[in-house]
């Protein structure tokens, strides 16, 4: 076990190779293909694979096949063995000479029935789908959720169609409007309970960490801004993001949150989050 611990640490050790590992943390429980993760970390392919195969062989990351591509992902358990070995090892189990230290957070404690909660969802530019997302989660159940939107590199201005579409299914989007994620950053700012990215781009970037160590889910769909063709097929991309976001929210809204363990949750808006990739899969 020693000689593992040794070789994980020396693999994590290198700074690109611990960029690979922290990016596919931040994308935890998805795999994502190789081209992805060396477009992201801006990488070449033959270097990006270099990276790969040393974290691969390490047992830090699982690679799987899915038709031509390859996918990767963090292997939890190897990164439990590193902690845990470390804390055994070095400090000889002992808790008092290696107490973990975990910023402050009020995550589990008990919430008063009455207390909304608040659920933040991040985009890129803020203009589609985490508008919509947010719209929808105010009308579905906004007497017990708190919904809010921005974006990573927010844009001025809605997209039109995704406005249009709102109006037209009965939403009122008059306090609508395009923001960055530093507004809810502030000391000032609400604490949120739940942090749902809605882009892939958003989920990649290293962000801070939320105060309070909100319950986060990857919920990513295609960007409806970039559907092409007719009117009536662009319009088409919208209204397909609005189905998958609404079925989401549903499934969201009707857990039972009083009876769910912080684990548990987590584990139930992963979960959320991957029937509906499996389900677009399919279709």
């Amino acid at each position: 076990m020693e000689d593992i611990l040794i070789t994980r640490l020396s693999t994590l050790s290198h700074p690109q190779r611990m960029a690979v590992f922290r990016l596919l943390m931040r994308r935890c429980p998805d795999a994502l293909p190789a081209g992805e993760i060396a477009d992201v970390l801006e990488l070449k392919a033959s270097t990006a694979s270099v990276y790969l195969s040393a974290l691969t062989q390490s047992g830090l990351i699982t690679q799987q096949r899915r038709g031509t591509s390859l996918l990767y992902a963090v292997n939890l358990d190897a990164a439990r063995d590193v902690v845990s070995g470390l804390f055994m090892d070095c400090c000889r189990g002992r808790a008092d000479l290696c107490p973990p230290r975990f910023p402050q957070t009020d995550a589990d404690q008990p919430r008063p029935n009455d207390q909304k909660f608040n659920v933040l969802f991040v985009c890129t530019g803020n203009s589609a789908r985490s508008i919509i997302a947010e719209t929808i989660l105010r009308d579905i159940a906004g007497d017990r959720f708190n919904a809010y939107s921005a974006g990573t590199a927010h844009r001025s201005d809605l997209n039109p169609i995704a406005v249009e579409m709102l109006n037209g299914k009965g939403h009122d989007t008059t306090q609508l409007r395009s923001k960055n994620v530093s507004v809810y950053q502030g000391a000032d700012a609400p604490q949120m309970d739940f942090v749902f990215t809605v882009c892939d781009h958003a989920a990649n970037e290293d962000c801070p960490t939320w105060p309070g160590q909100p319950v986060s889910g990857h919920w990513g769909m295609p960007d409806p801004v970039k559907a092409v063709g007719t009117d009536a097929e662009k319009r088409l991309a919208f209204h397909e993001t609005y189905g998958a976001l609404h079925h989401r929210l549903r499934a969201f809204t009707s857990l039972s949150f009083a009876s769910l363990d912080r684990g548990s949750l987590q584990k139930t808006v992963d979960q959320i989050g991957a029937d509906i990739i499996k389900q677009d899969e399919n279709q």
